[in-house]
């Protein structure tokens, strides 16, 4: 779609551009000039999504981060009930009001759409894009950025702003936490009933994200090839280091990669055991093997759904707070 950069007017702002020397994202590349449209309204603001996702991938964004940012401005279109060159700043205030009363979204949340509205009404009404000759030749009207600093939350000062109830697992909770959910294990086998195999399969993954300090997606995707040996820890075996490739990854980059030591001589046996004696019932019933540490019976690797079901259910049956969540294990 794109192969060259330029600099637009010299401002030292960096643009891909496609065909033609256009930007990507042109309305020129997504609407044929000149040509009637059965339902206009709908298929500009469908070129303008389509557009805006062209240049959010030309930027290198990832495809998650860019599905995100389209599903918000398609809320906020439908909450403001018109399409962006009918947009104001009014529509806006009426939008947030209603996720923070209503819907009770974080404040990190609600600045995330917050700032994927200001985005992309950035996109549509910078003239390299074209969309407001677009829209003033054939709506009479023109889109205008309705994201301000006088409507919007004010960014943090601080790095994080998570909720201060969020905390670390503490020892005797933890202890807890791995005691119950052996015993479901033990009880779900010795009763006779299906699902002992995905209780093993949590009880050893909620075991190893603690072991390493992993975030959800890092503990799940791992595949049975990303541990390796130590030559300074031999005792650890063939599991000494964890390969992460899925990190967190920063704006516009690919996932960080990193090597996380094992410190713990219990890691290599609970692995042991998973990977050679229980693993492989788990694969024979998905009828394939991809290479996924955590396979699904549905699915090739166990989904970040069903990882936060299982420790919700197991704190709130041992009456932990509800405060303490996945991310409590990294923090312990």
């Amino acid at each position: 779609m794109s192969h060259l950069m330029r600099s637009t007017e010299g401002d030292g702002r960096w643009e891909a551009v496609g065909s033609g020397g256009r930007p990507a994202g042109a309305a020129e590349l997504h609407l044929a000039d000149g040509l009637a449209l059965l339902r206009p309204e709908e298929q500009v603001f469908a070129a303008m999504l389509d557009g805006w996702r062209a240049q959010q991938l030309a930027r290198n964004l990832a495809f998650s981060t860019v599905h995100g940012r389209v599903k918000a401005v398609e809320a906020f279109a439908r909450h403001a009930d018109g399409f962006p060159w009918q947009w104001g700043p009014g529509a806006v205030d009426e939008w947030c009001a209603d996720l923070r009363a209503v819907r009770h979204l974080k404040r990190s949340t609600l600045r995330s759409y917050q700032e994927a509205l200001r985005a992309f009404c950035s996109y549509v009404t910078d003239p390299a894009y074209a969309w407001p000759t677009t829209c003033e030749q054939r709506f009479g009207a023109h889109p205008m950025q309705v994201v301000h600093e006088w409507n919007t939350a004010v960014h943090p000062r601080q790095e994080g702003e998570g909720e201060p109830s969020r905390r670390a697992f503490t020892l005797a909770e933890l202890e807890a936490l791995f005691d119950y959910a052996d015993e479901q294990v033990i009880q779900v086998r010795s009763s006779g009933r299906k699902g002992w195999l995905p209780a093993f399969r949590d009880a050893t993954l909620l075991k190893l994200a603690y072991a390493y300090g992993l975030r959800r997606r890092e503990v799940r995707m791992l595949d049975v090839a990303d541990f390796g040996r130590n030559p300074h820890g031999p005792e650890f075996g063939d599991y000494g280091v964890c390969y992460v490739r899925y990190g967190k990854a920063r704006k516009g980059s690919p996932p960080n990669q990193r090597s996380v030591l094992t410190v713990w001589d219990w890691v290599p046996e609970i692995l042991e055991q998973w990977i050679s004696e229980v693993r492989p019932a788990c694969t024979a019933l998905a009828g394939s093997d991809s290479g996924a540490l955590w396979p699904s019976e549905r699915a090739e690797r166990i989904a970040l759904s069903a990882i936060n079901a299982r420790l919700a259910r197991y704190r709130d049956e041992l009456g932990l707070p509800k405060a303490l969540d996945f991310h409590s294990l990294r923090r312990a």
